[in-house]
């Protein structure tokens, strides 16, 4: 496989630990190496590499069942955070509305 990526075989070695940072233009090759589309490559439905990929080409080697956990674990932890950060501003709120009761009511007395 390193041979056809023109990759040395350390640096491909590095490729699949994910030591090396996965680009798409690395991704075009190997699809092209399988003779299939990139988008197909990435959304295969084996279940001994998958493939993830950001806005900072970060790759991810891993079970897809693994993966998939993880996944749902985090959307988890993110919507927690979510609801975390709505409570924070709805007591934020009902605060500066009992501030402004309060100064309403100062002033009243004086």
């Amino acid at each position: 496989m390193a041979n056809r990526l023109h990759m040395s075989t350390n640096n491909y070695a590095k490729l699949e630990r994910g030591e090396t940072k996965l680009n798409l233009h690395r991704l075009e090759q190997i699809a092209n190496v399988f003779n299939i589309d990139v988008i197909e490559l990435m959304n295969s439905g084996e279940k001994n590499v998958t493939f993830l990929m950001n806005d900072h080409n970060t790759n991810y080697y891993g079970s897809s069942e693994k993966q998939i956990q993880e996944n749902e674990k985090l959307q988890l932890i993110i919507n927690h955070q979510k609801e975390l950060l709505l409570q924070k501003d709805n007591e934020i709120n009902a605060l500066k509305t009992l501030v402004e009761l309060l100064q309403k009511n100062t002033m009243q007395k004086t």
